[in-house]
């Protein structure tokens, strides 16, 4: 009986041939997701990734979590705001780059200060609700705020009027050297109590006003000019 021979050359192409990297299932690295969120000029979700990258969500979530942690002892930080992400400057630089921008013009008035500290807390909230909470008009503090993209709008409230809901974005964060909404600090108990009630619409006493506002500004930790 005879048995065919078999061309080493060939069973090492069809070997080479087997493991080519158009047959191999796509691997999102660390540093590829260095590299895009680098290049992207806006926030990217974590399904964006996910369809160019090849893969799927799950890897996507555990590379972001790499990344995160080897930022930390670096210049630049992973901001994280819900479905989207982002590269940002690190906290402890900001003095320095704020001398090459010309960043001191981005100081916050204290009106500016306790409604984006209010928003920041209680998002998403109506320009309604901020105002109750602060006990005047804060119009113009909004339309700056959302001017210089520390605020955004987040969609509209399900009432009488359709109200726009207002929220924090990635500036804000950037701004303020925080990571996350979940780096924010924890506000006193009586602190937040009054801020509830500031956004009860049912609520028989007056609003808070500007007191617990200022409060929920020093909590937060912004600066005051």
């Amino acid at each position: 009986m005879d048995v065919a021979a078999t061309d080493p050359d060939e069973a090492m192409t069809e070997e080479a041939a087997a493991a080519t990297p158009g047959d191999a299932p796509p691997v999102l690295t660390e540093a590829a997701l260095e590299a895009l969120l680098f290049v992207a000029e806006r926030p990217l979700s974590r399904r964006e990734i996910a369809t160019i990258a090849g893969v799927d969500r799950g890897e996507v979530d555990a590379r972001l979590g790499d990344l995160e942690v080897a930022l930390r002892s670096r210049g630049i930080r992973l901001l994280l705001s819900g479905e989207r992400v982002e590269l940002a400057t690190a906290p402890g630089a900001g003095a320095m780059i704020a001398r090459y921008v010309g960043a001191d013009a981005l100081r916050l008035s204290p009106a500016s200060l306790e409604t984006v500290a209010i928003v920041a807390y209680r998002q998403p909230i109506t320009k309604a609700a901020v105002e109750r909470i602060r006990g005047v008009d804060s119009e113009y503090s909004i339309r700056s705020l959302l001017h210089r993209r520390l605020v955004v709008e987040l969609g509209r409230a399900d009432a009488p009027g359709r109200p726009i809901l207002y929220g924090t974005g990635f500036d804000f964060l950037e701004r303020f050297g925080l990571t996350s909404l979940e780096d924010l600090p924890a506000l006193d108990v009586e602190v937040a109590a009054r801020l509830a009630e500031g956004l009860d619409l049912e609520a028989p006493e007056p609003a808070p006003g500007a007191e617990t506002a200022g409060v929920v500004a020093l909590e937060l930790g912004l600066p005051d000019a």
